[in-house]
């Protein structure tokens, strides 16, 4: 074996699992922002946990509202998808932006996108610096999917953003 860098251990592992995170910006309007780095914890209690960059507009949104959304998205949003990730939302509204149809979650005020294949309603249950990210683990409070979407993954280190199949 030859010695590699973590970021081309990143391709290496491809594909890896997208989720768009879903948050709702002080206007009431919802922000979305791609992560891969995200993993289920515990089935009990449901966990999930998930990084983004200590920079992330997203991130700020959770950390203040103590609510977020992370949902599967479905191969019809791909561009968008990959879109959303190298957008900030802080001055950006990406589901205009980005023609993103967005819905109503049952017990929620955040908005997903229409075409998602697995919707985890969660709340902050704590967070913790892990270097240039913050790890964000939450309680599950519900879970929605659709069985017709095709879920995406990131390829080749996050540059590609399309189904596994």
């Amino acid at each position: 074996m030859d010695k590699i860098t973590l970021v081309k251990s990143s391709q290496l592992t491809s594909p890896n699992p997208v989720t768009v995170v879903c948050t709702q910006k002080p206007d009431g309007s919802t922000n979305l922002a791609t992560v891969s780095w995200w993993t289920y914890l515990s089935f009990n209690p449901n966990m999930v946990a998930y990084a983004m960059s200590k920079r992330s507009y997203s991130g700020e949104m959770v950390r203040q509202n103590k609510k977020v959304i992370l949902t599967v998205p479905g191969a019809e949003i791909a561009p968008a998808v990959l879109g959303c990730g190298c957008t900030s939302g802080r001055d950006t509204d990406k589901a205009s932006k980005f023609n993103v149809e967005l819905t109503d979650v049952p017990g929620s005020d955040i908005k997903i996108p229409l075409h998602s294949r697995v919707a985890i309603v969660c709340h902050l249950k704590e967070y913790h610096e892990v270097g240039d990210h913050y790890l964000y683990i939450c309680d599950v409070e519900q879970v929605y999917g659709n069985e017709q979407e095709q879920a995406l993954f990131a390829w080749n280190g996050y540059s590609e953003i399309r189904p596994a199949k």
